[in-house]
């Protein structure tokens, strides 16, 4: 099975094979007494390439295989898995998560999702595009990458290394209620990391690029100039003194926060009552003005997919209308066990678009006049039962609307509830390389731990 190679394309067959091993699976498990039974069979191919200093570092192809298969004798659950295709080895993979389930308690919450929920069309979303790329044009590649950024300024003396990382991966899911669904999507991407010193000390900072399509990639010579770019700025940071003042996230970190907030909503943290955000659907949550939406069918979006790993379709849908927390994220388990409905979100969150504003990058630094610009977070000090927020950080400080200089060793603090209900703005500037599509975020004020 060669499908990562465009001109040897076999993926197809492959998804047809994995398809039929997942209702094998599933047979299987029933004539083994399962009242219910679900499968998954995947292969993930992988090309990773690491040049530093313009030699080659590392080289790695990976060929994973894996089923998985989940058995329900009433509501006794057994799960196992197998990285072996081997029909001997999936026979002794169904035996063990019989042999497991007869041996569980009961819970209520287990089972198949709700047959009615469960998807019906397949949309094409356009996430198939193999790269062609052979090792040695790979290494040529990062090499053009890490050129190009060292030689932005002698000052760039060292690297971390370049990175061309080449992914597909296939994935075939069936239960005993008959759904079969097949996916299969293609996951790229090129990075450097450089190092600059001066008579104040050394700096490092990184860029990189992920795409569904090679074609989508900026050039190799704009992510090493950015990279350099980036690591020469931080030439001369400065710690600060301990304050409050505004924070304005760029897009590669405001990303996390609306992490914590997805993490905050989802299931697995709501039954448990382990989120801050516990019954708040209903309960404004962000300022009147913010909307975040789901849309799971963008094409050749980073978290695109027609069903869940439930099966159950997925669909466009508000997670945030007018501020307020319009549903959680939930899949069949947890909707159970919340005695809700599934989300179709069975294995996370598709595509997460926090609504742009109008204020581009530049615009949102003159609204804030005078704050802290965090463009690299370090640490978790992140608490969802509380809220509390306090994570290492650098990026630069701003005054009356312009970079100053830039700023290392310092602590940001404060309480996501505070954060989010204190929201400023959300940039136009969104970071298109996660299934996490934001902007910058603009906060009143946090707590700046320094000197």
């Amino acid at each position: 099975m060669n499908s990562i190679v465009a001109n040897k394309d076999t993926s197809l067959a492959d998804l047809d094979r994995l398809a039929q091993i997942a209702q094998d699976v599933v047979a299987q498990a029933r004539r083994q007494g399962a009242s219910a039974a679900d499968a998954a069979a995947s292969i993930d191919l992988g090309l990773a390439v690491g040049v530093r200093l313009g030699e080659v570092e590392t080289v790695e192809r990976t060929r994973d295989r894996a089923v998985s298969v989940t058995v329900y004798f009433g509501q006794r659950k057994g799960s196992a898995t197998t990285a072996d295709l081997d029909p001997r080895s999936i026979a002794q993979t169904v035996e063990h998560a019989c042999a497991i389930a007869r041996y569980t308690e009961p819970d209520p919450a287990s089972g198949l999702a709700d047959p009615a929920l469960l998807a019906k069309t397949f949309p094409d979303l356009d996430l198939w595009h193999p790269w062609d790329i052979t090792p040695e044009e790979a290494i040529a590649l990062g090499v053009e990458i890490e050129a190009a950024g060292r030689a932005v300024d002698a000052r760039i003396d060292n690297s971390d290394g370049a990175a061309v990382q080449v992914g597909a991966s296939l994935t075939a899911y069936a239960n005993s209620d008959g759904f079969v669904g097949t996916e299969r999507g293609t996951h790229h991407s090129l990075s450097v990391a450089l190092i600059a010193e001066d008579d104040a000390g050394m700096q490092r900072d990184y860029w990189y690029d992920s795409v569904r399509r090679p074609s989508d990639f900026a050039s190799a010579e704009s992510i090493g100039r950015k990279a350099a770019q980036r690591t020469l700025a931080r030439l001369g940071a400065r710690r600060l003194s301990t304050r409050q003042c505004p924070v304005l996230f760029a897009p590669e970190v405001a990303r996390s926060l609306i992490g914590h907030f997805l993490s905050a909503v989802s299931g697995g943290a709501l039954y448990r009552r382990a989120s801050f955000l516990v019954d708040h659907v209903g309960q404004r949550v962000f300022p009147s003005w913010l909307q975040i939406v789901e849309r799971p069918h963008i094409p050749r979006g980073h978290g695109s997919t027609a069903f869940d790993n439930d099966g159950v379709a997925t669909r466009d849908s508000d997670l945030v209308r007018d501020g307020v927390l319009a549903r959680y994220i939930l899949g069949s388990y947890s909707a159970r066990k919340l005695g809700l409905q599934s989300t179709g979100n069975a294995g996370g969150v598709q595509n997460i678009l926090v609504e742009p504003g109008a204020d581009d990058f530049a615009a949102l630094l003159r609204r804030m006049g005078s704050g802290l610009l965090v463009t690299e977070l370090m640490g978790q000090g992140v608490s969802l039962i509380t809220g509390d927020y306090s994570r290492g950080a650098s990026g630069f400080w701003v005054e009356h609307g312009e970079i100053v200089h830039p700023v290392e060793e310092i602590t940001i603090a404060g309480n996501l509830r505070d954060m989010y209900a204190n929201l400023v703005a959300v940039g136009s500037d969104v970071d298109p390389r996660s299934h996490i599509l934001t902007g910058s975020l603009l906060l009143e004020r946090m707590t700046i731990a320094g000197e």
